[in-house]
């Protein structure tokens, strides 16, 4: 199979993108400086976000947050707020904040008693005929997410912004180059967009619910 120059120069750089970030390590004193400085306005005290479209980022695995930083400063994910801020980020930084955001303790809020149930069977179960498997076989039973595999951690993460991240992947909005408005892709971003493109409106507001109550 040809692969053209411009679809390989893609490959390396979602390689590049990819590869450097799972063997980071970061130093979280070092991070929390950065977090105190640049990310406590919109992601609150200790990555515990009080607004709920603007995602909590205390617990979510070191991996996911450096992959999404890298993917931020090279202007693959659309978003205008957070382009300029991780431009000025070193590779030393990303990894600081994330290790520092890892080791944090998520609050959360509660589930909505009236979606709980239908999220819960959904997150757990899937929906085999529509091709919908269990977020347990990435996100694990507890939403603790897979670092090894790129996966993110979900617990008590906000519904709203959860239901707008699906929402997203389903429109193919969640990477597009912040230039040129094209799609670009993440490590793992592709396998939502195909999930998220099969949930009904109704079933992205019950598995938001549900997971916001993850603990």
């Amino acid at each position: 199979m040809l692969i053209k120059p411009r679809a390989l120069l893609s490959l390396l750089a979602l390689v590049a993108l990819s590869v450097p970030f799972a063997q980071a390590r970061g130093n979280a004193e070092a991070g929390a400086e950065q977090a105190n400085a640049l990310c406590i306005a919109c992601h609150g005290v200790n990555g515990n976000s009080v607004v709920a479209e603007w995602p909590s980022l205390a617990g979510q695995n070191a991996a996911y947050i450096s992959e999404q930083l890298r993917l931020f400063r090279a202007g693959h994910r659309n978003n205008m707020v957070m382009y300029p801020l991780a431009l000025g980020l070193t590779d030393e930084a990303i990894a600081d904040v994330a290790a520092y955001y890892a080791a944090q303790t998520p609050t959360g809020l509660e589930a909505d008693p009236a979606t709980v149930a239908a999220g819960e069977a959904l997150y757990r179960g899937g929906e085999r005929e529509r091709g919908i498997p269990s977020c347990t076989s990435c996100h694990g039973p507890a939403g603790l997410g897979n670092p090894a595999a790129g996966y993110p951690a979900l617990r008590a993460q906000h519904a709203t912004y959860t239901v707008k991240t699906l929402q997203d992947y389903a429109n193919d909005q969640r990477y597009v180059n912040v230039t040129t408005g094209e799609p670009t892709r993440s490590r793992n971003g592709h396998i939502m967009s195909v999930i998220a493109k099969r949930l009904t409106e109704e079933e992205k507001v019950a598995l938001a619910s549900y997971i916001q109550g993850l603990r």
